[in-house]
């Protein structure tokens, strides 16, 4: 479709947007110069346009699912997309998050506000899935636009811990969690801003990788701030998330290629693992969480590795560094209809419905996000750029202190959540909401802020409900990081 092109009176109106006027011959030479450029623009479309016919008709969109087929609320939409007939994946049943791209099955982000979207392409993360022979049966239940840590604000209700339906199965990838206690469901994909895959794997007991930021493309996901946010897989064992991780994986620097599954049965016994001080003992934590942990590093020593206390102080102010760059990040990518302006792969489609749902459905907007356009759009019309600019310093201050941590020693290890799964409180205020979301992401969100890898898997069971080990290793290191939570696994089974 050729775009419109302006009137005078538009141009002087943009003009003064701008903050300057025109005369009426500069006027005249802008309207005859934007009406060219468009016609150039135009031709590019319809090269765009020529090069991007896709037929997903025969793609089965499926249904939401009645609550009796879905007793924890985990699944948006059943559908069938079928992909080859042999791969590393063959047979496998994967449900996506709900803000992952697949074409022709309807996206929502947990939201009202895009509810009804069908996106027009996969994301490239689909396309190597459905490569390897692996079938996508279910879109997942998430918090709204992924704006939360609990598991309960996704415009179709709360996701339930499978473990107590009374508690949150965590979030933002609530249902990427707990749907993998459905036995049609065999592995599932996450994506992680500040804990969003490895907090739902703590409370829900699975495992939940955040790989190293990049190492798995971002393209045609819907995020919140690109610096921070990591797809990842969740699984019920960390062999079924080593082999998805090596489907979505690019390959490291460096590298033509990884295999991930290959290398967990590697030895762990010359590892060196530092305790991170600072992620026990917040004053949230709940003191049998943090037994549990300390209990399974001591199990990993007991297989050899050796193991220290170390000290990262920054740690502790992790969450006002995440939320300094999401404050102004998540408010420009919202008023930019989720266009970065960058290097980075756009899709136009995605961003016509975004702008469009921004200006007729923003009523839909979780609370708590509502909260963040508030103070973003205060701090860039008062204070443009500062917070955004002291958040990334303190986030090269803050890799600093890792890498330094991570020169002494091979992992690092803390509990994911310094408490378990919350019970759901349907009459919580926004505040109190805030406030929780901030507590459950203490320990995940620096890593989100850092880009190191790191792995959630079940060490214990308290009062009903799991505690998560974390481990978190240097950059592009997900192998060690997996063959030391691999190993965990098989000395200390954890039974559900």
């Amino acid at each position: 479709m050729a775009m419109r092109a302006p009137d005078r009176r538009e141009l002087i109106e943009i003009a003064a947007l701008n903050h300057f006027e025109l005369t009426e011959q500069e006027a005249n030479y802008f309207e005859h110069l934007v009406i060219a450029i468009l016609a150039n623009l135009d031709d590019l479309g319809q090269i765009a346009q020529a090069t991007a016919q896709h037929d997903y008709s025969r793609r089965d969109p499926g249904a939401r699912p009645c609550s009796d087929d879905d007793p924890l609320n985990a699944i948006l939409r059943r559908c069938s997309v079928k992909g080859a007939a042999t791969g590393k994946l063959a047979g496998k049943r994967i449900g996506v998050k709900d803000c992952v791209l697949v074409a022709g099955v309807p996206m929502s982000c947990g939201s009202l506000v895009l509810d009804g979207y069908v996106p027009d392409r996969d994301a490239p993360i689909v396309t190597r899935i459905l490569g390897e022979g692996a079938e996508i049966v279910a879109k997942l239940n998430m918090d709204g636009m992924g704006f939360s840590g609990n598991g309960d604000t996704s415009s179709f209700g709360p996701v339930w811990n499978p473990h107590n339906r009374e508690y949150l199965s965590g979030g933002s990838s609530s249902g990427s969690g707990a749907a993998l206690y459905y036995d049609d469901i065999d592995l599932a994909i996450g994506c992680d801003s500040a804990g969003s895959i490895r907090i739902p794997a703590s409370f829900c007991g699975v495992v939940g990788v955040k790989p190293t930021h990049g190492l798995v493309p971002q393209t045609d996901i819907v995020g919140l701030e690109p610096a921070i946010d990591h797809p990842g897989p969740m699984a019920r064992s960390v062999a079924d998330a080593a082999l998805l991780l090596e489907v979505i994986a690019d390959p490291p620097p460096g590298q033509s290629s990884v295999s991930y599954t290959a290398a967990l049965n590697e030895d762990i016994s010359r590892l060196r693992i530092g305790i991170v001080k600072e992620g026990f003992a917040w004053g949230t934590s709940e003191p049998d969480v943090d037994a549990a942990v300390r209990q399974a590093i001591e199990g990993l020593r007991q297989l050899g590795a050796s193991v220290e206390e170390v000290s990262i102080p920054l740690h502790r102010r992790a969450g006002r560094i995440l939320a300094s760059l999401v404050v102004e990040g998540m408010t420009t990518l919202l008023t930019n209809s989720g266009l970065t302006y960058d290097s980075r792969p756009q899709n136009h489609h995605l961003a016509s419905a975004m702008a469009q749902a921004m200006q007729s459905r923003a009523t839909h907007l979780p609370e708590l996000l509502k909260g963040n356009l508030i103070m973003g759009t205060y701090l860039k019309r008062n204070y443009p750029g500062m917070v955004y600019h002291r958040g990334q310093h303190l986030r090269s201050l803050l890799r600093q202190h890792y890498d330094q941590a991570l020169q002494s020693f091979d992992l690092l290890a803390m509990p994911t959540t310094p408490q378990k799964a919350p019970k759901f409180d349907p009459n919580a205020d926004t505040i109190t909401r805030m406030v929780g979301t901030r507590h459950v992401s203490n320990n995940t969100a620096a890593l989100n802020i850092t880009g190191h890898p790191a792995v959630s898997v079940p060490c214990a069971k308290s009062n009903g409900l799991p505690v998560g080990l974390m481990l978190t290793g240097r950059y592009f290191d997900e192998p060690t990081i997996l063959r030391a939570a691999y190993a965990y696994e098989q000395s200390y089974p954890w039974e559900a």
